[in-house]
Parts: C-alpha cells; structure tokens; sequence
C-alpha cells in the first residue's frame, strides 16, 4: 500500500485485493487521460482518477496494440493551484519505476527543492530534456501528519521589513551564483550573525516562538520534508468513493506558497487561517514542458 493513500481518503483499503478492484475501476472512468506515443508499439499513458476536485490516484502504464492499458504503478495526487516558484528545473529518472523527479534550487528555503514530478507525459512528449529553463512550478503536497500551531506575535511593520530583507537576500544569491566573492562573504556573515541571534533568544524564549517557518528534508525519500509553515486558506472535501473527511490547505512557508492535502483524522487540533501547520509532506510538482496541447494525442473525459 501507497504510504500517503490515506491522505487522499483511502485509508480503509488494507488488502492488495480492494486496491487492485479500487484501481481497475479507475482504470475503466478516468477524469482525464493523457497519451504520448512514443514509437510504433509503445504508447506510454497517464489516467488522473479523481476522487475530489484537484485530488485522486494516479495511474501509469502502457496501452497495447489491442488498445488495452497495462498499469504499471500507481500513486495518491493532489494538484497545486498556483505558481510556486520560477527556477530552472533538473529531472531525473528515478531507479525503482519509471517515475520521475524534479530539482530546483530556491534560496529561500536554504535546501535544494525536490519533488516527485506529476506531468510525466508532457516530459516524455518534450524529449525528455534533462535540464528545463527558468520556468513556473505548481507545488503541491500530500500530509501523512499535522499539528496546528499558534501563530507568532508580529507587526505589519515587522512583515514589511521581512519582506525587503528577503528581497536582499535573494539578489546576494544571485549574485554569489555569478561568483560574486562580496556577496558570498555577505550571506556567510549573514548566517553567522543569524544564528548567534537565535542562540541568544534560546535561552529564554520557545523554539517556535522563534522560527516561524521551516523547510527540512525528512527521511531517506529526497522529496519528503518537515514543514513549518503558515496557513492562507482551509478547505474541508470528501472523498466521493470513500466519504472519508479531508483538509486541503494553502500553506506558505519563507515565502514558498503550495497546497496540502491531509485526513481529518491525522491533522491535531484545529486550522485557521494565520495558524500554522507542523508535518511531514510528501512534495510533488508540475512543470511546463510545452504544455499538454502540443502532445501527441490529448483526451479528456
């Protein structure tokens, strides 16, 4: 069983035998297909299976010459609603399925962002180019746990300023990219001034009355992360298969804005927008490739 299927609402399948009758049924009333050919025998396809708008199970495979679809994995999805970064991207293949993963650099999260790539057909139909230029990222997010958090005392003054020091901070990675020794000795005594701040704040003040946000990888998987991040907008669905209860939240985290989807039952206390949200996520994302119009055969139902 797919670790974040709960997330989506099917958190009551428990054997290999519902999932695969939960996953032929899909297979048989896709809210959307999208096909690629490519050769004269190999017609890669991807089936979005949703059970909530924007939320489902993914299916990926093949059709055969008898125009029969051979499923080879399948996984829970949720779809962003909105740009989240523009950077150039890096894809790459992963080594247990044909599944692929995207990497961008942002400097506002202090890591290298990866997550599992959920357009693969646009990437296929692109030529698979390793390297993608400077291009919009829909993120978005599946949550196996939460908790809601209060927020932190702040001025509008204080976000404000905030704001433009994180605009600073942004040109002096620019430039440091270039090679710009000032800038790098900048962010360096920068981080050092940082964290002599905070360890003198530690003494008598919360660690989450401190940091407001945070964005740290998380496990062996390279796309999952542990997030601290600020709430915009709650939203309570259903899943039309199982009628189980779900949050879909827009959450911003150092700047970086992605929706989450997680089940009622496994998100502790209760979210409001200001509020924050602590968990652990599994990062997915799309890219633009050329857009699905160009592929080589489109369908919709």
């Amino acid at each position: 069983m797919h670790t974040f299927l709960k997330s989506i609402g099917f958190g009551k399948i428990k054997t290999r035998k519902e999932l695969d009758s939960l996953l032929d049924q899909m297979a048989q009333s896709p809210s959307e297909r999208y096909l690629v050919r490519l050769d004269e025998k190999t017609t890669k396809a991807e089936l979005f299976c949703e059970c909530a708008k924007g939320v489902g199970i993914a299916l990926r495979g093949e059709y055969d010459e008898e125009n029969r679809f051979h499923r080879e994995y399948y996984f829970p999805y949720v779809r962003g609603h909105a740009v989240s970064a523009t950077e150039e991207v890096l894809i790459s293949r992963r080594v247990d399925t044909e599944a692929y993963t995207g990497m961008c650099e942002d400097y506002r999260l202090g890591v290298s962002l990866i997550f599992y790539l959920l357009n693969v057909t646009d990437y296929l139909s692109a030529g698979s180019p390793c390297e993608q230029p400077r291009t919009g990222i829909v993120l978005s997010a599946l949550a196996s746990e939460g908790k809601v958090l209060l927020p932190t005392l702040s001025m509008k003054s204080a976000a404000v300023e905030e704001r433009a020091y994180a605009a600073g901070k942004r040109e002096l990675f620019e430039a440091a990219k270039q090679g710009n020794q000032e800038a790098m000795e900048a962010l360096t005594i920068d981080d050092i001034d940082s964290n002599a701040r905070l360890n003198e704040r530690l003494k008598r003040e919360d660690i989450f009355s401190i940091v407001e946000t945070s964005f740290m990888p998380y496990g062996s998987e390279s796309d999952n992360y542990k997030v601290l991040a600020i709430i915009e907008n709650v939203t309570e669905f259903e899943n039309r298969f199982t009628k189980e209860k779900m949050f879909c939240l827009e959450l911003s985290c150092n700047g970086l804005r992605f929706t989450t989807c997680i089940h009622r039952e496994n998100l502790l206390g209760e979210p409001l927008v200001g509020r924050r949200f602590r968990g652990t996520i599994w990062m997915q994302g799309m890219t633009d490739f050329g857009r699905r119009a160009q592929m080589s055969r489109l369908e919709k139902f």
